[in-house]
């Protein structure tokens, strides 16, 4: 995948982390990822359709995660997955997705956006509706994981 395409998501991402949610991971390398099996317990899912591009982000969180994630970003400590966690979950991938959205709009790429989709569960799967290759990038923090997931058809 196209790192100009790649590379706006993947900052506005941990921008996010940093002034949201105070946290700072440490990112694994990008690979392909093989299969629809969710890595994580909790997804937020949002589709991007442009003129030359359309695709897909996800970001998929162990419960472990998000429960420090959510924690750090209401102020209130979580020590079970809650409506108002799930919530952080949609809200982060509707934050991280229109902060590329904006980076990658003064490259020349125009994407609009979907509503994100939220799903819930252990070994739940995540279906990009593209044909392109997902790349999946790996986070870590203190006590839990986290993956963002990218899909992008050029046409």
């Amino acid at each position: 995948m196209n790192t100009d395409l790649l590379n706006p998501f993947l900052e506005s991402f941990e921008n996010v982390l940093s002034t949201m949610a105070f946290t700072s991971a440490n990112r694994g390398e990008p690979v392909i990822k093989e299969g629809n099996k969710a890595y994580g317990d909790i997804t937020g899912i949002i589709g991007l359709t442009g003129l030359t591009q359309k695709g897909s982000l996800a970001i998929t969180f162990t419960n472990e995660a998000i429960l420090k994630i959510a924690s750090n970003m209401l102020a209130e400590e979580f020590a079970q997955v809650t409506d108002e966690v799930v919530d952080v979950v949609g809200e982060i991938t509707n934050i991280v997705t229109g902060g590329a959205k904006r980076v990658l709009s003064e490259k020349g790429y125009q994407f609009e956006l979907a509503t994100p989709s939220l799903i819930i569960g252990k070994n739940h799967v995540v279906i990009h509706k593209t044909k392109g290759e997902v790349v999946i990038v790996p986070y870590a923090i203190d006590g839990g994981s986290f993956y963002l997931e990218l899909c992008l058809d050029t046409f």
